[in-house]
Protein backbone atom coordinates (compact mmCIF):
# COMPACT_ATOMS: atom_id res chain seq x y z
CA UNK A 1 0.00 0.00 0.00
CA UNK A 2 1.08 3.51 -0.48
CA UNK A 3 -1.11 5.07 2.45
CA UNK A 4 -3.04 3.98 5.27
CA UNK A 5 -5.50 6.02 6.89
CA UNK A 6 -6.70 5.04 9.88
CA UNK A 7 -10.26 6.35 11.01
CA UNK A 8 -13.18 6.24 8.91
CA UNK A 9 -14.94 9.49 9.65
CA UNK A 10 -15.09 12.19 7.54
CA UNK A 11 -11.88 13.34 7.81
CA UNK A 12 -10.21 10.07 7.24
CA UNK A 13 -12.31 9.14 4.03
CA UNK A 14 -11.94 12.61 2.43
CA UNK A 15 -8.01 12.46 2.47
CA UNK A 16 -8.40 8.66 1.55
CA UNK A 17 -10.37 9.40 -1.20
CA UNK A 18 -8.42 12.56 -2.12
CA UNK A 19 -4.96 10.06 -2.08
CA UNK A 20 -6.91 7.57 -4.18
CA UNK A 21 -7.89 10.00 -6.64
CA UNK A 22 -4.03 10.86 -7.24
CA UNK A 23 -3.80 7.37 -7.99
CA UNK A 24 -2.31 5.89 -4.67
CA UNK A 25 -2.94 2.27 -3.14
CA UNK A 26 -4.96 3.36 -0.27
CA UNK A 27 -6.29 1.17 2.48
CA UNK A 28 -8.64 2.69 5.27
CA UNK A 29 -8.43 1.16 8.39
CA UNK A 30 -11.19 1.15 10.81
CA UNK A 31 -13.94 -1.25 12.69
CA UNK A 32 -16.56 -0.95 10.49
CA UNK A 33 -15.06 1.84 7.83
CA UNK A 34 -18.30 1.57 6.13
CA UNK A 35 -20.86 3.02 9.17
CA UNK A 36 -22.94 5.61 8.97
CA UNK A 37 -21.68 8.77 11.00
CA UNK A 38 -23.88 9.41 13.85
CA UNK A 39 -22.90 12.86 14.33
CA UNK A 40 -24.62 15.92 13.43
CA UNK A 41 -21.59 18.08 11.15
CA UNK A 42 -22.69 21.82 11.06
CA UNK A 43 -20.61 24.52 9.43
CA UNK A 44 -20.98 27.71 7.33
CA UNK A 45 -22.74 27.06 3.51
CA UNK A 46 -19.56 28.05 1.85
CA UNK A 47 -17.61 25.50 3.74
CA UNK A 48 -19.17 22.66 2.22
CA UNK A 49 -17.40 20.54 0.01
CA UNK A 50 -19.29 17.18 0.15
CA UNK A 51 -23.08 16.73 -0.45
CA UNK A 52 -25.10 18.86 2.56
CA UNK A 53 -28.61 19.88 3.34
CA UNK A 54 -30.47 22.89 2.58
CA UNK A 55 -28.54 25.82 3.99
CA UNK A 56 -31.15 28.03 6.14
CA UNK A 57 -30.89 31.85 8.21
CA UNK A 58 -29.03 31.22 11.50
CA UNK A 59 -29.27 33.25 14.72
CA UNK A 60 -26.45 33.63 16.86
CA UNK A 61 -25.79 35.97 19.55
CA UNK A 62 -29.26 37.27 19.60
CA UNK A 63 -29.12 38.53 15.94
CA UNK A 64 -29.92 36.98 12.35
CA UNK A 65 -26.23 36.71 10.02
CA UNK A 66 -25.88 36.93 6.38
CA UNK A 67 -24.43 33.80 6.57
CA UNK A 68 -26.36 30.56 5.95
CA UNK A 69 -25.86 27.59 7.99
CA UNK A 70 -25.89 23.65 6.84
CA UNK A 71 -25.55 20.36 8.22
CA UNK A 72 -23.61 17.49 5.87
CA UNK A 73 -26.15 14.75 4.32
CA UNK A 74 -23.79 11.99 6.15
CA UNK A 75 -25.20 9.19 4.14
CA UNK A 76 -24.68 11.29 0.65
CA UNK A 77 -21.36 12.41 1.52
CA UNK A 78 -19.86 8.67 2.77
CA UNK A 79 -21.06 7.27 -0.45
CA UNK A 80 -19.31 9.98 -2.44
CA UNK A 81 -15.77 9.51 -0.78
CA UNK A 82 -16.15 5.95 -0.79
CA UNK A 83 -17.11 5.78 -4.61
CA UNK A 84 -13.13 6.08 -4.68
CA UNK A 85 -11.13 2.71 -4.71
CA UNK A 86 -10.31 2.41 -1.33
CA UNK A 87 -9.57 -0.97 0.17
CA UNK A 88 -11.47 -0.77 4.00
CA UNK A 89 -9.99 -2.91 6.02
CA UNK A 90 -12.13 -4.26 9.05
CA UNK A 91 -10.25 -4.27 12.21
CA UNK A 92 -8.09 -2.02 15.07
CA UNK A 93 -5.51 -0.55 14.47
CA UNK A 94 -2.59 -0.34 17.45
CA UNK A 95 0.17 0.69 16.24
CA UNK A 96 2.80 1.77 13.78
CA UNK A 97 6.47 1.72 13.32
CA UNK A 98 8.10 3.86 11.06
CA UNK A 99 11.05 3.77 8.99
CA UNK A 100 13.65 5.51 6.19
CA UNK A 101 11.33 3.01 3.71
CA UNK A 102 7.98 3.68 5.35
CA UNK A 103 5.65 2.14 7.91
CA UNK A 104 4.18 -0.79 9.17
CA UNK A 105 0.56 -0.84 10.53
CA UNK A 106 -0.06 -2.86 13.39
CA UNK A 107 -3.39 -4.45 13.64
CA UNK A 108 -4.97 -5.95 16.94
CA UNK A 109 -5.59 -8.83 15.02
CA UNK A 110 -2.06 -9.37 14.34
CA UNK A 111 -2.23 -8.58 10.53
CA UNK A 112 0.51 -6.22 9.42
CA UNK A 113 -0.09 -3.97 6.52
CA UNK A 114 2.91 -2.25 4.83
CA UNK A 115 2.93 1.14 3.66
CA UNK A 116 4.87 4.32 1.98
CA UNK A 117 2.98 6.53 4.74
CA UNK A 118 0.46 6.28 7.56
CA UNK A 119 -2.52 9.11 8.51
CA UNK A 120 -4.02 9.29 11.91
CA UNK A 121 -7.84 10.34 11.46
CA UNK A 122 -9.44 8.30 14.56
CA UNK A 123 -10.46 11.61 16.35
CA UNK A 124 -10.13 12.12 19.90
CA UNK A 125 -8.88 8.25 20.30
CA UNK A 126 -5.48 9.62 18.36
CA UNK A 127 -4.64 5.93 18.49
CA UNK A 128 -1.19 6.93 16.59
CA UNK A 129 -0.60 10.23 18.08
CA UNK A 130 -0.78 9.63 21.63
CA UNK A 131 -4.13 9.82 23.44
CA UNK A 132 -5.83 12.68 24.89
CA UNK A 133 -2.85 13.24 27.19
CA UNK A 134 -4.82 13.89 30.51
CA UNK A 135 -7.56 16.08 31.60
CA UNK A 136 -8.85 18.27 28.67
CA UNK A 137 -11.52 20.88 28.15
CA UNK A 138 -14.29 19.72 26.69
CA UNK A 139 -17.62 20.40 24.75
CA UNK A 140 -20.72 18.42 25.98
CA UNK A 141 -24.06 18.26 24.11
CA UNK A 142 -27.54 16.89 24.46
CA UNK A 143 -30.01 16.68 21.98
CA UNK A 144 -32.80 15.20 20.57
CA UNK A 145 -34.97 15.24 17.54
CA UNK A 146 -38.14 15.96 16.67
CA UNK A 147 -40.78 16.57 13.97
CA UNK A 148 -40.59 20.46 12.94
CA UNK A 149 -43.84 20.80 13.39
CA UNK A 150 -43.70 19.84 17.65
CA UNK A 151 -40.64 22.65 18.33
CA UNK A 152 -42.41 25.56 15.89
CA UNK A 153 -42.75 27.47 19.34
CA UNK A 154 -39.19 26.56 20.24
CA UNK A 155 -37.28 26.97 16.57
CA UNK A 156 -39.14 29.13 13.73
CA UNK A 157 -39.32 26.61 10.53
CA UNK A 158 -36.29 26.66 8.24
CA UNK A 159 -34.08 28.28 10.68
CA UNK A 160 -31.00 27.38 12.81
CA UNK A 161 -30.23 28.72 16.27
CA UNK A 162 -26.45 28.99 17.10
CA UNK A 163 -24.63 30.32 20.26
CA UNK A 164 -28.27 31.76 21.52
CA UNK A 165 -30.79 31.95 23.79
CA UNK A 166 -28.00 30.98 26.52
CA UNK A 167 -28.97 29.73 30.19
CA UNK A 168 -26.99 31.11 33.43
CA UNK A 169 -28.50 29.23 35.77
CA UNK A 170 -26.42 27.97 38.57
CA UNK A 171 -23.28 29.46 37.37
CA UNK A 172 -22.93 27.76 34.09
CA UNK A 173 -23.32 29.29 30.65
CA UNK A 174 -25.18 27.11 28.70
CA UNK A 175 -26.66 27.39 25.00
CA UNK A 176 -29.69 26.29 22.41
CA UNK A 177 -28.30 24.75 19.30
CA UNK A 178 -30.81 23.81 16.72
CA UNK A 179 -30.58 23.11 12.80
CA UNK A 180 -33.10 21.31 10.38
CA UNK A 181 -32.12 17.83 9.69
CA UNK A 182 -33.60 16.17 6.60
CA UNK A 183 -37.32 14.34 6.33
CA UNK A 184 -38.63 17.58 7.98
CA UNK A 185 -36.82 16.80 11.28
CA UNK A 186 -35.13 19.72 14.15
CA UNK A 187 -32.45 18.64 16.36
CA UNK A 188 -32.49 20.64 19.33
CA UNK A 189 -29.58 20.56 21.65
CA UNK A 190 -28.28 22.12 25.04
CA UNK A 191 -25.05 22.78 24.71
CA UNK A 192 -21.76 23.66 27.00
CA UNK A 193 -19.40 25.37 25.03
CA UNK A 194 -15.78 24.46 26.84
CA UNK A 195 -15.59 23.35 30.08
CA UNK A 196 -12.87 22.21 32.21
CA UNK A 197 -14.19 19.44 33.14
CA UNK A 198 -16.92 19.15 30.83
CA UNK A 199 -20.19 19.85 31.93
CA UNK A 200 -22.05 16.39 33.10
CA UNK A 201 -24.46 15.29 30.51
CA UNK A 202 -26.88 15.25 32.61
CA UNK A 203 -26.96 18.03 33.63
CA UNK A 204 -27.40 19.37 30.13
CA UNK A 205 -30.34 16.53 29.77
CA UNK A 206 -32.00 18.04 32.72
CA UNK A 207 -31.99 22.00 31.25
CA UNK A 208 -32.94 20.50 27.79
CA UNK A 209 -36.01 19.18 29.11
CA UNK A 210 -36.31 22.62 31.33
CA UNK A 211 -36.22 24.42 28.31
CA UNK A 212 -38.67 22.54 26.35
CA UNK A 213 -41.14 22.58 28.78
CA UNK A 214 -40.96 26.26 29.22
CA UNK A 215 -42.14 26.00 25.25
CA UNK A 216 -44.20 23.77 25.24
CA UNK A 217 -42.77 21.18 24.08
CA UNK A 218 -43.37 17.25 24.68
CA UNK A 219 -39.87 15.62 24.90
CA UNK A 220 -41.75 12.01 24.50
CA UNK A 221 -42.47 13.35 20.75
CA UNK A 222 -38.57 13.29 19.90
CA UNK A 223 -37.64 10.67 17.56
CA UNK A 224 -34.04 10.39 18.41
CA UNK A 225 -31.60 12.00 20.48
CA UNK A 226 -27.72 12.65 20.00
CA UNK A 227 -24.61 12.62 23.13
CA UNK A 228 -22.07 14.80 22.30
CA UNK A 229 -18.50 14.68 24.25
CA UNK A 230 -14.97 15.57 22.70
CA UNK A 231 -11.96 17.26 23.92
CA UNK A 232 -11.17 21.15 22.57
CA UNK A 233 -7.75 20.83 23.55
CA UNK A 234 -5.74 18.06 22.25
CA UNK A 235 -2.07 19.04 21.60
CA UNK A 236 -0.90 19.06 17.80
CA UNK A 237 0.18 15.25 16.68
CA UNK A 238 3.98 14.88 15.91
CA UNK A 239 2.97 12.40 13.49
CA UNK A 240 0.73 12.77 10.33
CA UNK A 241 -2.75 13.20 11.29
CA UNK A 242 -5.92 15.43 10.44
CA UNK A 243 -9.15 16.20 12.07
CA UNK A 244 -9.65 15.47 15.99
CA UNK A 245 -6.54 13.27 15.80
CA UNK A 246 -4.37 16.02 14.48
CA UNK A 247 -5.26 18.47 17.09
CA UNK A 248 -7.57 21.01 14.60
CA UNK A 249 -10.38 21.25 16.80
CA UNK A 250 -11.01 25.35 16.96
CA UNK A 251 -10.75 25.12 21.07
CA UNK A 252 -13.37 27.94 20.86
CA UNK A 253 -16.04 26.56 18.60
CA UNK A 254 -15.19 22.97 18.70
CA UNK A 255 -15.96 22.74 14.64
CA UNK A 256 -13.16 20.84 12.96
CA UNK A 257 -14.90 19.11 10.22
CA UNK A 258 -14.64 21.86 7.30
CA UNK A 259 -11.23 22.61 7.66
CA UNK A 260 -10.09 18.84 7.58
CA UNK A 261 -12.26 18.80 4.46
CA UNK A 262 -10.59 21.59 3.18
CA UNK A 263 -7.12 20.23 3.79
CA UNK A 264 -7.56 16.98 2.76
CA UNK A 265 -6.40 17.54 -0.80
CA UNK A 266 -3.13 19.28 0.39
CA UNK A 267 -2.52 16.48 3.03
CA UNK A 268 -2.68 14.08 0.09
CA UNK A 269 -0.51 15.58 -1.83
CA UNK A 270 1.78 15.66 0.92
CA UNK A 271 1.71 11.91 1.90
CA UNK A 272 2.09 10.73 -1.86
CA UNK A 273 4.93 12.96 -3.14
CA UNK A 274 6.73 14.23 0.08
CA UNK A 275 5.52 17.41 -0.04
CA UNK A 276 5.64 19.49 3.51
CA UNK A 277 2.60 18.49 5.40
CA UNK A 278 0.17 21.25 5.35
CA UNK A 279 -1.93 20.53 8.51
CA UNK A 280 0.16 22.56 10.56
CA UNK A 281 1.88 25.22 9.06
CA UNK A 282 3.10 28.85 10.89
CA UNK A 283 -0.08 30.36 9.92
CA UNK A 284 -2.57 27.45 11.40
CA UNK A 285 -0.37 27.01 14.72
CA UNK A 286 -0.75 31.20 15.09
CA UNK A 287 -4.57 30.96 14.17
CA UNK A 288 -4.50 28.09 16.52
CA UNK A 289 -2.99 29.78 19.58
CA UNK A 290 -5.28 33.24 19.34
CA UNK A 291 -8.43 31.15 19.42
CA UNK A 292 -7.12 28.98 22.25
CA UNK A 293 -6.29 32.46 24.34
CA UNK A 294 -10.11 32.87 23.14
CA UNK A 295 -11.01 29.69 24.86
CA UNK A 296 -9.25 30.37 28.33
CA UNK A 297 -11.35 33.78 28.49
CA UNK A 298 -14.33 32.21 27.73
CA UNK A 299 -13.67 29.36 30.46
CA UNK A 300 -12.13 32.66 33.10
CA UNK A 301 -15.98 34.39 32.73
CA UNK A 302 -18.58 34.42 34.76
CA UNK A 303 -21.86 32.61 33.43
CA UNK A 304 -23.73 36.09 32.66
CA UNK A 305 -20.51 37.36 30.94
CA UNK A 306 -20.54 34.45 28.46
CA UNK A 307 -24.18 35.68 26.30
CA UNK A 308 -22.37 39.12 26.25
CA UNK A 309 -18.98 38.43 25.25
CA UNK A 310 -21.19 36.58 21.93
CA UNK A 311 -23.71 39.35 21.67
CA UNK A 312 -20.78 41.73 21.36
CA UNK A 313 -18.75 39.29 19.28
CA UNK A 314 -21.45 38.50 16.16
CA UNK A 315 -22.52 42.80 16.59
CA UNK A 316 -19.36 43.10 14.72
CA UNK A 317 -19.20 43.12 10.86
CA UNK A 318 -19.37 39.89 9.42
CA UNK A 319 -15.82 40.53 7.79
CA UNK A 320 -14.31 41.07 11.21
CA UNK A 321 -15.98 38.10 13.48
CA UNK A 322 -15.85 35.67 10.63
CA UNK A 323 -12.06 34.55 10.55
CA UNK A 324 -12.15 33.42 13.99
CA UNK A 325 -15.15 31.06 13.70
CA UNK A 326 -13.68 30.04 9.66
CA UNK A 327 -10.43 28.43 8.46
CA UNK A 328 -6.69 28.57 9.66
CA UNK A 329 -4.67 30.76 8.18
CA UNK A 330 -5.82 33.85 8.40
CA UNK A 331 -3.41 35.03 11.15
CA UNK A 332 -3.72 39.49 10.63
CA UNK A 333 -8.06 38.54 10.21
CA UNK A 334 -8.18 36.57 13.49
CA UNK A 335 -6.35 38.83 15.49
CA UNK A 336 -8.50 41.70 14.06
CA UNK A 337 -11.45 39.92 15.64
CA UNK A 338 -9.73 39.87 18.95
CA UNK A 339 -9.25 43.42 18.76
CA UNK A 340 -12.71 44.33 17.37
CA UNK A 341 -14.46 42.83 20.23
CA UNK A 342 -12.02 44.46 22.76
CA UNK A 343 -12.68 47.83 21.06
CA UNK A 344 -16.72 46.89 21.13
CA UNK A 345 -16.38 45.52 25.00
CA UNK A 346 -17.44 47.22 27.98
CA UNK A 347 -14.23 48.13 30.78
CA UNK A 348 -15.30 44.53 32.78
CA UNK A 349 -15.04 42.77 29.79
CA UNK A 350 -11.76 43.95 28.48
CA UNK A 351 -10.42 42.92 31.69
CA UNK A 352 -11.31 39.43 31.32
CA UNK A 353 -10.34 39.62 27.60
CA UNK A 354 -6.81 40.33 29.02
CA UNK A 355 -6.16 38.25 31.95
CA UNK A 356 -8.62 36.06 31.46
CA UNK A 357 -5.97 33.84 29.09
CA UNK A 358 -3.40 34.42 31.55
CA UNK A 359 -1.63 30.98 32.74
CA UNK A 360 -3.64 29.15 35.46
CA UNK A 361 -7.15 31.17 33.71
CA UNK A 362 -9.90 28.30 34.93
Amino acid sequence: MDVVVVGAGPAGWAVAEACARRGAAVALVAPRPHAPWPATYGMWEHQALLPHHDPVPVRAGGRWLDLRYTVLDNAAALEQLASAPVTPVAGSVVSATRGPRGATVVLASGRRIACGAVVDASGARRVLSGGAGGPRAEQTAYGLVFPADRVAGLVPPGRAVFMDEWSTVDGLATFLYAVPLPGDRVLVEETSLVAKPGVAVGVLRDRLLARLGAAGVDPGAAVDREVVRFPMDLPRSRVPAIGAAAGMVNPTTGYSVADSLAVAPALAEALTTGAPDPVWTPAARSVHALRAHGARVLRSLPAAGVPEFFERFFALPEPVWLPFLVGRADVAGTARAMAGLFRAAPWRLRGRLVTGGLPGAS
